[in-house]
């Protein structure tokens, strides 16, 4: 039986808006043509706390949704999982795992890195390196571009000797999103400690986007 938001999201799509999503999307999926503000209104029943699903059921929705060819239930399907990140379980990892490497693209790694893998490796940090060596000796980069960044948003608490081996695994990466990643992660700890981002990037050799990305709120030029 299919999810009713499958029907929510068609009836309020845009022939014309689903064009230009799909193109700034590089045409990698179809949408149903409903813009951000718009679908938040359309699923905020469904991620009511009191109209939740058990979280097993709420997870095979997630598995389900994410094999429908349309973004916005991707979209849809990644924040549902979000919910339960106070029920997060130790196998749990594998799903998101699994997210990561389908229908993958910088928008929904971008959410399944810091907020489900982020969330997840708070609550099990035992767990962080025996994945972390996995995904980077994976030839997956968006694998790689998760265990850059599922610690962006942990300011102090930030695991420092990780990022440090993460970083310079992938710091001669040509790839256009690992370097991207390695700047980001480092400019947003620049919020919580700048003079450490500073000496990691005077100390470590990076590409100069990474550079550039890095030191973009500290005030250097590396150039």
């Amino acid at each position: 039986m299919k999810h009713p938001i499958i029907n929510d999201l068609e009836s309020a799509g845009s022939v014309e808006i689903a064009t230009g999503q799909a193109a700034y999307m590089k045409h990698r999926f179809p949408f149903f043509g409903v813009k951000t503000p718009a679908r938040h209104l359309i699923q905020q029943p469904y991620l009511e706390k009191s109209g939740l699903p058990s979280k097993d059921e709420a997870f095979q929705v997630v598995r389900d949704l994410w094999g429908e060819p349309q973004r916005e239930l991707h979209y849809f399907a990644q924040e549902l999982a979000y919910t339960y990140q106070q029920q997060f379980e130790l196998e749990d990892i594998v799903l998101f795992e699994w997210m990561a490497k389908n229908n993958s693209w910088w928008d929904s790694i971008d959410f399944i890195a810091p907020k489900l893998m982020g969330s997840y490796f708070k609550k099990f940090p035992n767990e962080r390196k025996k994945w972390v060596d996995k995904w980077l000796h994976s030839d997956d980069f968006w694998l790689q571009r998760c265990a850059i960044l599922f610690q962006l948003k942990y300011k102090h608490t930030t695991d420092l000797e990780l990022l440090t081996y993460i970083i310079t695994r992938l710091a001669h990466s040509n790839e256009f999103f690992i370097r991207k990643a390695i700047g980001w992660i480092l400019r947003e700890y620049a919020k919580s400690d700048a003079q450490w981002v500073r000496d990691f990037v005077a100390h470590h050799e990076l590409s100069n986007l990474s550079k550039r990305e890095a030191l973009k709120w500290v005030g250097v030029n590396f150039e």
